[in-house]
């Protein structure tokens, strides 16, 4: 099921399949770590003989999420269950889930977590139905909050447009000469794309050929990712700026690299364009196309 399928009103957290907030069981009274901004790596150093530092490159730490005053209410005869069902539901596992939040009217937002403790208190009242005083904390490897919907650009490769048929042999007789043929579309080859956050979102990138050597290009900073590398009709080459990883057919071509590093593939906050090339000199088959597939970002 995707992401946050379960989750529908403000208070709502959903954690895999299971479901805290209204309506349920369990209900939270705080989240710290979630809005809060993430602890920072920096590469600041001092300088060595006057006031002050050179400033360096920031680093977000993962991201600590606490649903914590929670408390558990069934009916007696109904607690166990409950108790299962949470227990099950935030189990330890080596694998990440999707953890969706929805706090007010801006609506949900995603990160992808494992949850690293539970704490559940047992006292006088778990034999009337309530256990007060519970917390589950989550760690978030990527500190950054998502948008629940993906969003996607598609582009062809830049070619001329065809050009008006002035009619030039039409018989004045019979035909008009006012009938202009405009010509098919020709293409830009750019991508136009909007995160509507303000951290930048690693995106995916898909060539898709027939294409030789594709390329895109990152138009305000020049950063190029372009690969040496021959594509068929039916053939996509994948590109994962969040893991840095480059296949064809599920196999590494992380080899065909020519450009910038694949972990800089990120959509920044804000309005972007981004430039489809091929190697210079080869044929353009207008069924080539590059689709940049993102979320919003927000740290």
């Amino acid at each position: 099921m995707p992401a946050g399928d379960r989750v529908t009103a403000p208070g709502h957290i959903q954690f895999g399949e299971l479901l805290l907030g209204p309506g349920t069981p369990y209900r939270w009274r705080e989240l710290p770590g979630w809005e809060d901004s993430p602890a920072l790596d920096s590469g600041t150093t001092p300088r060595p003989s006057a006031h002050g530092a050179y400033p360096g490159d920031l680093w977000a730490q993962p991201r600590t999420i606490t649903v914590d005053k929670l408390t558990i209410r069934a009916p007696g005869g109904r607690i166990g269950a409950a108790m299962r069902e949470l227990k099950a539901g935030t189990a330890l596992s080596e694998d990440e889930q999707p953890l969706v939040v929805m706090l007010d009217e801006r609506g949900p937002l995603l990160v992808w977590a494992r949850c690293l403790r539970q704490a559940i208190p047992i006292g006088k009242g778990y034999r009337t139905g309530t256990v007060a005083g519970c917390a589950l904390q989550f760690e978030a490897s990527d500190p950054r909050r998502y948008s629940l919907d993906e969003q996607s650009a598609e582009t062809a490769l830049p070619r001329d447009e065809a050009g008006l048929d002035w009619h030039v042999t039409a018989d004045p007789a019979t035909e008009s000469l006012l009938s202009l043929d405009l010509g098919s579309a020709g293409s830009a080859g750019t991508l136009t794309v909007t995160n509507a956050g303000d951290a930048p979102a690693p995106a995916v990138l898909a060539f898709r050929g027939p294409v030789s050597g594709p390329s895109l290009t990152d138009t305000a900073t020049g950063r190029t990712w372009s690969y040496d590398i021959e594509l068929a009709a039916g053939d996509e080459l994948l590109v994962d700026g969040a893991t840095g990883e480059v296949t064809l057919a599920g196999a590494s071509r992380l080899y065909t690299t020519t450009g910038a590093p694949e972990q800089l593939l990120v959509v920044p906050p804000g309005v972007s364009e981004f430039a489809f090339r091929a190697a210079p000199d080869t044929p353009i088959d207008p069924a080539a196309r590059a689709v940049l597939r993102w979320r919003h970002a927000y740290w």
